[in-house]
């Protein structure tokens, strides 16, 4: 596990050193932010390709038009996240669920009777009591200090996020959001150049049983889970260095 840990670091800081970036960081950055929307919204199980978003009229797939609203949006909530995360919880909420679940629903987590979606065949989820105490204690994960590395405490913002799904819908789209705002809230990636979901998408085959190894609690499936998500990481830097190769070659 830190192995992987220690490579996604050094693919991440490769990018970071990139000379594209003096001048055109801000074209990476929207680029990646595209390709994160389109390849969380098909880990939602939505069909689409990047040439459906540059089109004139994305997709209505609520699961494409809520991940393209959180990615346009996540720029100006790393600062929030430091301080106030489950006020930014229910703000990815809203904008990731926007089109598929009644407003009084929105930015509130689930009740007792609340369906829940299972896109990645998870199983029951815990009750609600249960996701509000744990969803206190990630707020502590974040707003306290901790030594841990921004890659190992985004991996448990999300794995935690999606093992409690705490909204019942689009809760993979807020999960992926809450990992990549970690690593740009603690320095890994401030300016957000690469897209952990693109590393998830390409990891799919992975995803959910990496998922289910750290909703099991025990420590080679944390461990694991960790390690899918270094890989993934280590991949979206991998991918946002070709973007950047593009923008080099015009």
């Amino acid at each position: 596990m830190a192995d992987a840990v220690a490579d996604a670091r050094t693919a991440v800081d490769r990018l970071l050193g990139h000379r594209i970036l003096r001048r055109r960081s801000a074209e990476v950055s929207t680029e990646s932010a595209l390709r994160g929307a389109r390849a969380s919204a098909f880990l939602e199980g939505a069909s689409v390709t990047l040439e459906d978003l540059r089109g004139e009229e994305s997709p209505k797939d609520p699961a494409v038009q809520g991940a393209l609203r959180v990615s346009a949006e996540l720029g100006s909530l790393a600062e929030t996240w430091r301080q106030a995360p489950r006020q930014v919880l229910a703000r990815l909420h809203v904008l990731a669920a926007a089109d598929a679940v009644d407003s009084a629903d929105l930015g509130r987590p689930r009740g007792e009777d609340q369906p829940v979606k299972d896109v990645l065949g998870l199983g029951e989820p815990p009750a609600p009591a249960e996701v509000a105490r744990r969803l206190e204690m990630l707020s502590g994960l974040l707003t306290g200090p901790t030594k841990a590395p921004a890659l190992v405490v985004a991996a448990v913002v999300h794995g935690e996020l999606l093992a409690l799904r705490p909204f019942g819908w689009g809760d993979g789209i807020v999960a992926r959001a809450a990992e990549r705002l970690t690593l740009v809230a603690r320095g890994l990636d401030p300016k957000s150049l690469t897209a952990p979901e693109v590393g998830h998408a390409e990891l799919a085959d992975g995803y959910a049983a990496a998922l289910r190894g750290y909703a099991s609690g025990t420590p080679e499936g944390v461990a694991g889970w960790i390690r899918h998500c270094a890989d993934a990481t280590a991949a979206a830097a991998r991918d946002s260095q070709a973007i950047c190769e593009a923008f080099l070659r015009g």
